[in-house]
Protein backbone atom coordinates (compact mmCIF):
# COMPACT_ATOMS: atom_id res chain seq x y z
CA UNK A 1 0.00 0.00 0.00
CA UNK A 2 1.31 3.47 -0.70
CA UNK A 3 3.17 5.21 2.18
CA UNK A 4 1.05 8.76 1.53
CA UNK A 5 0.73 10.95 5.03
CA UNK A 6 -0.78 14.15 5.90
CA UNK A 7 -0.24 15.95 8.68
CA UNK A 8 -1.37 18.85 10.75
CA UNK A 9 -1.31 20.16 13.87
CA UNK A 10 -4.11 22.97 15.35
CA UNK A 11 -3.11 26.74 14.83
CA UNK A 12 0.19 25.34 12.38
CA UNK A 13 0.17 25.38 8.88
CA UNK A 14 -0.31 21.71 7.27
CA UNK A 15 2.27 20.09 5.50
CA UNK A 16 2.62 16.78 2.97
CA UNK A 17 5.00 13.91 2.61
CA UNK A 18 5.47 11.04 0.88
CA UNK A 19 3.16 12.83 -1.30
CA UNK A 20 0.83 9.86 -3.01
CA UNK A 21 0.57 11.83 -6.31
CA UNK A 22 4.30 11.78 -6.65
CA UNK A 23 3.87 15.62 -7.11
CA UNK A 24 6.36 18.69 -5.52
CA UNK A 25 3.00 19.99 -3.71
CA UNK A 26 5.03 22.34 -1.83
CA UNK A 27 6.73 23.93 -4.54
CA UNK A 28 3.35 24.14 -6.33
CA UNK A 29 2.05 25.86 -3.47
CA UNK A 30 4.84 28.12 -3.62
CA UNK A 31 4.79 29.19 -6.92
CA UNK A 32 1.31 29.77 -6.91
CA UNK A 33 1.84 32.14 -3.63
CA UNK A 34 5.14 33.64 -5.35
CA UNK A 35 3.23 34.80 -7.97
CA UNK A 36 0.41 36.16 -6.19
CA UNK A 37 2.79 38.22 -3.72
CA UNK A 38 4.18 39.97 -6.98
CA UNK A 39 1.41 43.23 -6.32
CA UNK A 40 2.38 42.94 -2.58
CA UNK A 41 6.32 43.20 -3.31
CA UNK A 42 5.72 46.09 -6.04
CA UNK A 43 3.39 47.98 -3.72
CA UNK A 44 6.06 47.59 -0.83
CA UNK A 45 8.88 49.34 -3.07
CA UNK A 46 6.74 52.44 -3.87
CA UNK A 47 5.89 52.58 -0.32
CA UNK A 48 9.64 52.86 0.66
CA UNK A 49 10.46 55.07 -2.56
CA UNK A 50 7.68 57.55 -0.94
CA UNK A 51 9.17 57.14 2.40
CA UNK A 52 12.97 57.60 1.51
CA UNK A 53 11.16 60.82 -0.52
CA UNK A 54 10.06 62.04 2.31
CA UNK A 55 12.85 61.87 4.00
CA UNK A 56 15.30 63.47 1.51
CA UNK A 57 12.36 66.30 1.28
CA UNK A 58 12.16 66.62 4.96
CA UNK A 59 16.14 67.27 4.74
CA UNK A 60 16.10 69.96 2.49
CA UNK A 61 12.94 71.44 4.14
CA UNK A 62 15.71 72.04 7.24
CA UNK A 63 18.22 73.10 5.11
CA UNK A 64 16.66 75.89 3.98
CA UNK A 65 14.74 76.95 6.77
CA UNK A 66 18.10 77.16 8.51
CA UNK A 67 18.57 79.83 5.34
CA UNK A 68 15.76 82.09 5.71
CA UNK A 69 17.37 82.38 9.82
CA UNK A 70 20.78 83.34 8.36
CA UNK A 71 19.12 85.60 6.02
CA UNK A 72 17.18 87.00 8.86
CA UNK A 73 20.39 88.33 10.76
CA UNK A 74 21.02 90.96 8.41
CA UNK A 75 17.93 92.88 10.02
CA UNK A 76 19.46 92.86 13.33
CA UNK A 77 20.45 96.72 14.23
CA UNK A 78 23.52 95.77 16.03
CA UNK A 79 25.01 94.74 12.63
CA UNK A 80 25.02 98.29 11.16
CA UNK A 81 25.51 100.26 14.25
CA UNK A 82 29.05 102.81 13.47
CA UNK A 83 31.46 102.01 15.82
CA UNK A 84 34.37 104.66 16.63
CA UNK A 85 38.15 103.20 16.26
CA UNK A 86 40.94 104.62 18.33
CA UNK A 87 44.75 104.13 17.28
CA UNK A 88 48.17 104.80 19.00
CA UNK A 89 51.40 106.04 17.35
CA UNK A 90 53.19 104.00 20.06
CA UNK A 91 50.68 101.15 21.64
CA UNK A 92 53.84 99.69 23.41
CA UNK A 93 54.00 102.36 25.39
CA UNK A 94 50.42 104.27 25.78
CA UNK A 95 47.56 101.58 24.75
CA UNK A 96 43.86 103.12 23.60
CA UNK A 97 40.81 101.39 23.05
CA UNK A 98 37.20 102.98 23.02
CA UNK A 99 34.67 102.31 25.85
CA UNK A 100 31.68 104.66 24.95
CA UNK A 101 31.06 107.43 22.33
CA UNK A 102 34.74 109.64 22.31
CA UNK A 103 35.86 113.28 20.88
CA UNK A 104 36.89 112.89 17.60
CA UNK A 105 40.03 114.10 16.66
CA UNK A 106 43.88 113.37 17.85
CA UNK A 107 45.39 113.73 21.69
CA UNK A 108 48.49 114.04 22.62
CA UNK A 109 49.64 111.96 25.74
CA UNK A 110 52.97 112.60 28.10
CA UNK A 111 54.19 110.19 30.77
CA UNK A 112 56.44 111.16 33.31
CA UNK A 113 55.79 108.69 35.78
CA UNK A 114 54.31 105.25 36.06
CA UNK A 115 51.93 103.97 38.92
CA UNK A 116 53.29 101.52 41.00
CA UNK A 117 52.87 100.24 44.02
CA UNK A 118 54.34 100.46 47.63
CA UNK A 119 57.17 97.63 49.05
CA UNK A 120 58.82 96.48 51.76
CA UNK A 121 62.06 93.66 51.58
CA UNK A 122 62.67 90.99 54.13
CA UNK A 123 65.36 88.68 54.62
CA UNK A 124 63.70 84.99 55.14
CA UNK A 125 65.21 82.51 57.77
CA UNK A 126 63.10 79.23 57.39
CA UNK A 127 61.79 78.56 61.38
CA UNK A 128 62.79 75.65 63.23
CA UNK A 129 59.18 75.06 64.73
CA UNK A 130 55.65 76.22 63.14
CA UNK A 131 55.45 79.62 62.76
CA UNK A 132 52.41 82.02 62.16
CA UNK A 133 53.29 84.95 60.68
CA UNK A 134 50.61 88.06 59.98
CA UNK A 135 50.55 89.97 56.98
CA UNK A 136 48.33 92.80 56.68
CA UNK A 137 46.46 91.71 59.13
CA UNK A 138 45.76 88.07 57.58
CA UNK A 139 47.60 85.57 59.52
CA UNK A 140 49.53 82.54 57.71
CA UNK A 141 50.89 79.43 58.81
CA UNK A 142 54.18 77.84 57.89
CA UNK A 143 55.74 74.99 59.23
CA UNK A 144 58.95 74.13 61.02
CA UNK A 145 61.84 74.02 57.80
CA UNK A 146 59.39 76.01 55.56
CA UNK A 147 60.49 78.05 52.55
CA UNK A 148 60.40 81.58 51.60
CA UNK A 149 58.67 79.88 48.07
CA UNK A 150 56.04 78.65 50.33
CA UNK A 151 55.49 81.37 52.26
CA UNK A 152 54.87 83.57 49.05
CA UNK A 153 52.68 80.70 47.82
CA UNK A 154 50.56 80.97 50.54
CA UNK A 155 50.37 84.73 50.18
CA UNK A 156 49.68 85.21 46.37
CA UNK A 157 46.83 82.53 47.06
CA UNK A 158 45.06 84.30 49.35
CA UNK A 159 42.03 86.09 47.90
CA UNK A 160 41.52 88.34 50.58
CA UNK A 161 45.26 89.52 51.01
CA UNK A 162 46.65 92.94 50.66
CA UNK A 163 50.06 91.95 49.32
CA UNK A 164 51.95 89.98 46.67
CA UNK A 165 55.01 88.43 47.33
CA UNK A 166 58.04 87.62 44.99
CA UNK A 167 61.19 85.40 46.44
CA UNK A 168 64.42 86.89 45.43
CA UNK A 169 67.48 84.76 45.86
CA UNK A 170 65.82 82.19 47.86
CA UNK A 171 66.69 83.97 50.91
CA UNK A 172 65.07 87.59 49.92
CA UNK A 173 61.03 88.14 50.12
CA UNK A 174 59.64 91.11 48.61
CA UNK A 175 55.81 92.11 49.32
CA UNK A 176 54.39 94.50 47.44
CA UNK A 177 50.71 96.38 48.38
CA UNK A 178 48.30 94.96 46.10
CA UNK A 179 46.98 98.34 44.93
CA UNK A 180 49.25 101.11 42.93
CA UNK A 181 49.50 105.02 44.06
CA UNK A 182 51.43 107.31 46.61
CA UNK A 183 51.48 105.77 50.30
CA UNK A 184 50.78 102.75 50.93
CA UNK A 185 53.22 101.39 53.19
CA UNK A 186 50.85 101.25 56.00
CA UNK A 187 49.21 98.48 54.70
CA UNK A 188 52.36 96.16 54.42
CA UNK A 189 52.54 94.98 58.35
CA UNK A 190 54.31 91.96 59.52
CA UNK A 191 54.25 89.84 62.19
CA UNK A 192 55.81 86.10 63.18
CA UNK A 193 56.34 84.62 66.27
CA UNK A 194 59.35 83.01 64.89
CA UNK A 195 60.67 86.28 63.45
CA UNK A 196 61.32 84.22 60.00
CA UNK A 197 61.10 87.65 58.46
CA UNK A 198 63.66 90.57 59.08
CA UNK A 199 63.16 93.29 57.20
CA UNK A 200 66.06 94.86 55.33
CA UNK A 201 66.69 98.59 56.48
CA UNK A 202 66.52 101.19 53.91
CA UNK A 203 64.61 99.41 51.75
CA UNK A 204 61.07 100.17 51.53
CA UNK A 205 59.07 102.34 49.01
CA UNK A 206 56.13 104.15 48.80
CA UNK A 207 53.69 103.68 46.31
CA UNK A 208 53.41 106.38 43.69
CA UNK A 209 50.80 108.00 41.40
CA UNK A 210 51.28 108.14 37.65
CA UNK A 211 51.80 111.09 36.14
CA UNK A 212 50.81 112.39 33.07
CA UNK A 213 49.67 115.51 30.49
CA UNK A 214 46.95 115.28 28.17
CA UNK A 215 47.23 118.32 25.37
CA UNK A 216 49.62 119.72 27.95
CA UNK A 217 47.00 119.44 31.17
CA UNK A 218 48.87 117.75 33.89
CA UNK A 219 46.93 115.03 35.79
CA UNK A 220 47.33 112.06 38.42
CA UNK A 221 46.12 108.41 38.59
CA UNK A 222 46.62 105.48 41.23
CA UNK A 223 46.81 103.13 38.36
CA UNK A 224 48.27 103.12 35.16
CA UNK A 225 44.82 102.65 33.05
CA UNK A 226 43.51 105.73 32.69
CA UNK A 227 39.54 105.91 31.66
CA UNK A 228 38.77 109.18 32.23
CA UNK A 229 41.09 111.24 31.41
CA UNK A 230 39.95 110.74 27.85
CA UNK A 231 36.04 111.07 27.60
CA UNK A 232 34.83 107.51 26.10
CA UNK A 233 38.60 106.40 25.52
CA UNK A 234 40.80 104.06 27.97
CA UNK A 235 44.49 104.31 27.86
CA UNK A 236 46.93 101.92 29.45
CA UNK A 237 50.22 103.67 30.26
CA UNK A 238 53.14 100.95 29.89
CA UNK A 239 56.47 103.42 29.47
CA UNK A 240 57.51 107.06 29.17
CA UNK A 241 57.06 108.94 26.84
CA UNK A 242 61.01 110.74 26.92
CA UNK A 243 61.21 110.76 23.23
CA UNK A 244 57.98 112.80 23.03
CA UNK A 245 54.72 112.59 23.47
CA UNK A 246 52.29 109.28 22.04
CA UNK A 247 49.53 110.63 19.76
CA UNK A 248 45.92 109.19 19.99
CA UNK A 249 43.57 109.35 17.39
CA UNK A 250 39.77 108.84 17.94
CA UNK A 251 38.01 108.45 14.29
CA UNK A 252 34.64 109.73 13.60
CA UNK A 253 31.51 106.86 14.40
CA UNK A 254 31.51 104.15 11.17
CA UNK A 255 29.78 101.02 9.97
CA UNK A 256 32.09 98.35 10.81
CA UNK A 257 32.27 96.29 7.40
CA UNK A 258 33.92 92.77 9.60
CA UNK A 259 30.83 91.92 11.25
CA UNK A 260 28.72 92.46 7.97
CA UNK A 261 31.33 90.18 5.88
CA UNK A 262 30.92 87.34 8.66
CA UNK A 263 27.44 87.27 8.20
CA UNK A 264 27.80 87.14 4.31
CA UNK A 265 30.01 84.12 4.45
CA UNK A 266 28.09 82.40 7.04
CA UNK A 267 25.24 82.99 4.40
CA UNK A 268 27.11 81.83 1.59
CA UNK A 269 28.36 79.20 3.16
CA UNK A 270 24.50 77.77 4.24
CA UNK A 271 23.42 78.94 0.90
CA UNK A 272 25.83 77.09 -1.65
CA UNK A 273 25.70 74.31 0.70
CA UNK A 274 21.71 74.10 0.31
CA UNK A 275 21.97 74.70 -3.17
CA UNK A 276 24.42 71.79 -4.03
CA UNK A 277 22.21 69.11 -2.05
CA UNK A 278 18.83 70.42 -3.83
CA UNK A 279 20.96 70.02 -7.44
CA UNK A 280 22.24 66.93 -6.22
CA UNK A 281 18.66 65.92 -5.85
CA UNK A 282 17.59 67.26 -9.12
CA UNK A 283 20.01 66.05 -11.58
CA UNK A 284 20.64 62.14 -9.95
CA UNK A 285 18.48 59.59 -12.44
CA UNK A 286 17.05 56.90 -10.88
CA UNK A 287 18.33 53.56 -11.55
CA UNK A 288 16.15 51.84 -14.36
CA UNK A 289 15.81 48.07 -12.11
CA UNK A 290 16.91 49.43 -8.65
CA UNK A 291 18.32 45.91 -7.21
CA UNK A 292 18.11 46.97 -2.98
CA UNK A 293 17.04 49.86 -1.01
CA UNK A 294 20.02 52.13 -1.72
CA UNK A 295 19.24 52.22 -5.47
CA UNK A 296 15.56 52.19 -4.51
CA UNK A 297 15.94 55.45 -2.41
CA UNK A 298 17.83 57.04 -5.54
CA UNK A 299 16.60 59.62 -7.59
CA UNK A 300 13.41 59.94 -5.90
CA UNK A 301 13.46 63.92 -6.56
CA UNK A 302 15.27 63.87 -10.39
CA UNK A 303 13.75 66.96 -11.98
CA UNK A 304 11.62 67.93 -9.50
CA UNK A 305 9.61 71.17 -10.62
CA UNK A 306 8.96 72.68 -7.46
CA UNK A 307 12.56 72.28 -6.46
CA UNK A 308 13.92 73.65 -10.06
CA UNK A 309 11.43 76.54 -9.86
CA UNK A 310 12.62 77.79 -6.24
CA UNK A 311 16.46 77.58 -7.60
CA UNK A 312 15.95 79.77 -10.13
CA UNK A 313 14.16 81.93 -8.32
CA UNK A 314 16.62 82.18 -5.51
CA UNK A 315 19.29 82.71 -7.99
CA UNK A 316 17.24 85.70 -9.44
CA UNK A 317 16.63 87.33 -6.08
CA UNK A 318 20.13 87.44 -5.23
CA UNK A 319 21.12 89.00 -8.71
CA UNK A 320 17.70 91.29 -9.39
CA UNK A 321 18.08 94.94 -8.27
CA UNK A 322 15.32 96.04 -6.11
CA UNK A 323 12.76 98.34 -6.66
CA UNK A 324 12.78 101.57 -5.60
CA UNK A 325 16.86 101.63 -4.46
CA UNK A 326 19.42 103.93 -5.88
CA UNK A 327 21.01 101.73 -8.89
CA UNK A 328 24.70 101.60 -7.03
CA UNK A 329 23.51 99.14 -4.22
CA UNK A 330 20.39 97.54 -5.07
CA UNK A 331 21.68 93.89 -5.00
CA UNK A 332 23.86 92.27 -3.38
CA UNK A 333 26.27 92.20 -6.35
CA UNK A 334 27.16 95.63 -5.02
CA UNK A 335 28.79 94.16 -1.98
CA UNK A 336 30.74 91.63 -3.75
CA UNK A 337 28.39 88.82 -3.97
CA UNK A 338 28.42 86.81 -7.19
CA UNK A 339 29.33 83.44 -8.72
CA UNK A 340 32.83 84.96 -9.27
CA UNK A 341 34.80 85.91 -12.57
CA UNK A 342 33.09 84.82 -15.64
CA UNK A 343 35.37 81.66 -17.27
CA UNK A 344 37.27 81.96 -13.75
CA UNK A 345 36.51 78.18 -13.14
CA UNK A 346 35.37 79.02 -9.36
CA UNK A 347 32.88 77.25 -7.64
CA UNK A 348 30.05 79.13 -8.98
CA UNK A 349 30.88 79.22 -12.66
CA UNK A 350 28.47 76.59 -13.41
CA UNK A 351 26.20 75.43 -10.90
CA UNK A 352 25.21 79.05 -9.34
CA UNK A 353 27.43 78.69 -6.21
CA UNK A 354 28.28 82.01 -4.28
CA UNK A 355 31.55 84.24 -3.61
CA UNK A 356 32.02 87.26 -1.37
CA UNK A 357 34.39 89.86 -2.50
CA UNK A 358 35.51 91.40 0.91
CA UNK A 359 37.35 94.44 -0.47
CA UNK A 360 34.33 95.50 -2.53
CA UNK A 361 31.85 94.78 0.34
CA UNK A 362 33.97 96.89 2.71
CA UNK A 363 34.32 99.85 -0.40
CA UNK A 364 30.38 99.90 -0.68
CA UNK A 365 29.72 99.34 3.34
CA UNK A 366 32.33 102.55 3.83
CA UNK A 367 30.51 104.35 0.64
CA UNK A 368 27.26 104.33 2.19
CA UNK A 369 26.72 102.48 4.93
CA UNK A 370 22.81 103.35 4.96
CA UNK A 371 22.00 102.44 1.65
CA UNK A 372 24.22 98.79 2.34
CA UNK A 373 21.56 98.51 4.71
CA UNK A 374 18.66 99.37 3.38
CA UNK A 375 19.58 96.83 0.35
CA UNK A 376 20.49 93.88 2.74
CA UNK A 377 17.51 94.24 4.73
CA UNK A 378 15.12 94.24 1.87
CA UNK A 379 16.95 91.87 0.24
CA UNK A 380 16.56 89.23 3.57
CA UNK A 381 13.21 90.10 3.50
CA UNK A 382 12.50 89.14 -0.89
CA UNK A 383 14.78 86.06 -0.50
CA UNK A 384 13.09 84.61 2.86
CA UNK A 385 9.43 85.14 0.82
CA UNK A 386 11.12 82.69 -2.29
CA UNK A 387 12.10 80.08 0.31
CA UNK A 388 9.19 80.43 2.91
CA UNK A 389 6.71 79.85 -0.73
CA UNK A 390 8.27 76.11 -0.47
CA UNK A 391 9.22 75.54 2.85
CA UNK A 392 7.65 77.72 5.36
CA UNK A 393 4.91 75.73 7.65
CA UNK A 394 1.90 74.87 5.88
CA UNK A 395 3.46 75.78 2.51
CA UNK A 396 4.36 73.08 -0.61
CA UNK A 397 6.82 71.27 0.99
CA UNK A 398 5.07 70.51 4.29
CA UNK A 399 1.74 69.55 2.06
CA UNK A 400 3.97 67.14 -0.18
CA UNK A 401 5.47 65.84 3.03
CA UNK A 402 2.08 65.08 4.87
CA UNK A 403 0.39 63.99 1.22
CA UNK A 404 3.49 61.60 0.93
CA UNK A 405 3.53 60.34 4.89
CA UNK A 406 -0.47 59.88 4.41
CA UNK A 407 0.14 57.72 1.46
CA UNK A 408 2.27 55.57 2.96
CA UNK A 409 0.20 54.97 5.82
CA UNK A 410 -2.33 53.94 3.87
CA UNK A 411 0.10 51.56 1.69
CA UNK A 412 1.01 50.18 4.77
CA UNK A 413 -2.42 49.38 5.98
CA UNK A 414 -3.09 47.70 2.25
CA UNK A 415 0.25 45.56 2.25
CA UNK A 416 -0.82 44.39 5.71
CA UNK A 417 -4.12 43.20 4.37
CA UNK A 418 -2.75 41.72 1.48
CA UNK A 419 -0.44 39.48 3.73
CA UNK A 420 -3.21 38.62 6.07
CA UNK A 421 -5.35 37.62 2.65
CA UNK A 422 -2.11 36.13 1.42
CA UNK A 423 -1.62 33.73 4.64
CA UNK A 424 -5.23 32.92 4.28
CA UNK A 425 -4.77 31.83 0.75
CA UNK A 426 -1.38 29.85 1.60
CA UNK A 427 -3.29 27.49 4.31
CA UNK A 428 -6.46 26.79 1.74
CA UNK A 429 -3.81 26.04 -0.91
CA UNK A 430 -2.18 23.43 1.95
CA UNK A 431 -5.17 22.15 2.96
CA UNK A 432 -6.95 21.63 -0.72
CA UNK A 433 -3.73 19.87 -1.53
CA UNK A 434 -3.54 17.77 1.59
CA UNK A 435 -6.93 16.52 0.83
CA UNK A 436 -5.96 15.55 -2.50
CA UNK A 437 -2.95 13.80 -1.81
CA UNK A 438 -5.57 11.73 0.97
CA UNK A 439 -7.86 10.85 -1.62
CA UNK A 440 -4.95 9.35 -4.24
CA UNK A 441 -3.66 7.85 -1.42
CA UNK A 442 -6.86 6.15 -0.61
CA UNK A 443 -7.81 5.29 -4.25
CA UNK A 444 -4.42 3.86 -4.36
CA UNK A 445 -5.21 1.56 -1.48
CA UNK A 446 -8.24 0.81 -3.28
CA UNK A 447 -6.77 -0.11 -6.46
CA UNK A 448 -4.03 -2.03 -4.49
CA UNK A 449 -6.36 -3.84 -2.97
CA UNK A 450 -8.58 -4.95 -5.73
CA UNK A 451 -5.39 -5.97 -7.65
CA UNK A 452 -4.62 -8.03 -5.15
CA UNK A 453 -7.91 -9.85 -4.45
CA UNK A 454 -7.94 -10.36 -8.75
CA UNK A 455 -4.72 -12.36 -8.27
CA UNK A 456 -6.20 -14.09 -5.38
CA UNK A 457 -9.02 -15.69 -7.54
CA UNK A 458 -7.60 -16.07 -10.37
CA UNK A 459 -4.61 -18.42 -8.61
CA UNK A 460 -7.81 -20.40 -7.00
CA UNK A 461 -9.16 -20.80 -10.22
CA UNK A 462 -6.28 -22.25 -11.78
CA UNK A 463 -5.74 -24.32 -9.10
Amino acid sequence: MSTGSVSASSGSPISVTGLASGLDTKAIVSALLEAERIPITRLTSQQEKIADQVTVMQRIKSSLLQLTFAASEFKLPSLFEGTQSVTSSEPGRVAAAVTSGAGVGGYEVEVTQLANSAQRTFTFASPEAEDTITVGGREYTLKAGGTAKELATKLNADGKGTVYAAVVNGETLVLSNRTTGAGGLEAITVSDTEEALTEQEGTAKEGKDAEYKIDGVAGTSTTNVLTAAIPGISLTLSSLTSAGPVTIAVQAPATNPKPIEAQLQSFVKLYNATVEEIQKELTTRPPKNPGNAEELATGTLFGDRDLLGLLNQMRQTMYEPIAGLAAEMASPTDVGVSTGAAGSGGPGAVSGLLVLNPEKLAAGVQANPEAAKLMLRQWSTNINKVINTLAEPGAILESRINGDNTQVREMRVRITTMNEMLALRQRALEQTYARLEGVISKNSATGNWLTEQSNRLNANSKG
